[in-house]
């Protein structure tokens, strides 16, 4: 048997292995899986963005259907008060904006039905006129009861801001308790600032106001006869 050279043998082994084809269906397939794999990655980066953008604008819209909210809860808030009172009907403009949070209060103690019933109990001419519970004075006994002259009014505290006449406020001695007090002065009334959260002014109803000032009282300033509020109705025009 002849034997075949080993260079012969090299040269059929090269002949058998030949260089390796990758074929036209490979290459497709190929292709179509990075084209998938592309499209997936687009796809996913498609739809949380979307969704991160709806999410914006869901807040935005949240925040400004919030806003506008605010807005018309306060501009719906009744602005004005008719105070029926056993003398008369006296008309109050709320101050909404200077004094939200006690115009809050009253409106929600008008709605309560917390002043039906309400006496002024202390009425001191030139000064003011308070309304309250005769029972539980406290603070604001002490300074409504503290009334000087008019002539040691005008000469001790000229230098200091007063609220103009018919004004409507309430104790700040008490701003945080239950009850509430309410107050409306007859002159303007030096240096009351510090005693007074001024939350409106009576529009309509002077001669009410100037009625319950002259009615008889005794040396503690209160009523000889009963003066009342009957009921307190709110409304958005006077």
């Amino acid at each position: 048997m002849a034997r075949i050279k080993p260079q012969a043998l090299l040269l059929q082994s090269k002949k058998k292995k030949g260089p390796t084809r990758v074929s036209l269906t490979t290459i497709i397939t190929c292709n179509l899986l990075v084209i998938l794999v592309v499209l997936s990655l687009y796809a996913t980066y498609n739809h949380w963005y979307k969704r991160s953008s709806n999410k914006l604008d869901t807040e935005l819209i949240n925040s400004e259907h919030s806003n506008d909210t605010g807005e018309r809860k306060k501009f719906d808030l009744p602005g004005y008060a008719i105070m029926e009172t056993s003398k008369g009907s006296i008309t109050v403009e709320l101050h909404k904006d200077s004094s939200p949070e006690v115009v809050d209060k009253f409106l929600d103690l008008c709605q309560k039905g917390y002043f039906k019933g309400m006496r002024f109990h202390r009425v001191i001419k030139h000064f003011v006129i308070q309304g309250g519970d005769p029972h539980n004075l406290g603070a604001a006994e002490e300074w409504t009861l503290h009334r000087k002259s008019d002539g040691q009014l005008e000469t001790r505290f000229d230098a200091f801001p007063k609220h103009e006449a018919f004004m409507l406020g309430t104790s700040k001695a008490k701003a945080n308790a239950k009850g509430f007090e309410i107050f409306i002065t007859t002159a303007p009334i030096p240096d009351l600032n510090d005693k007074l959260n001024v939350f409106g002014r009576v529009i309509k109803g002077e001669d009410v106001v100037q009625e319950i000032e002259e009615v008889d009282t005794d040396e503690q300033y209160q009523p000889k006869s009963i003066i009342e509020i009957i009921n307190i109705t709110l409304k958005q025009e006077p």
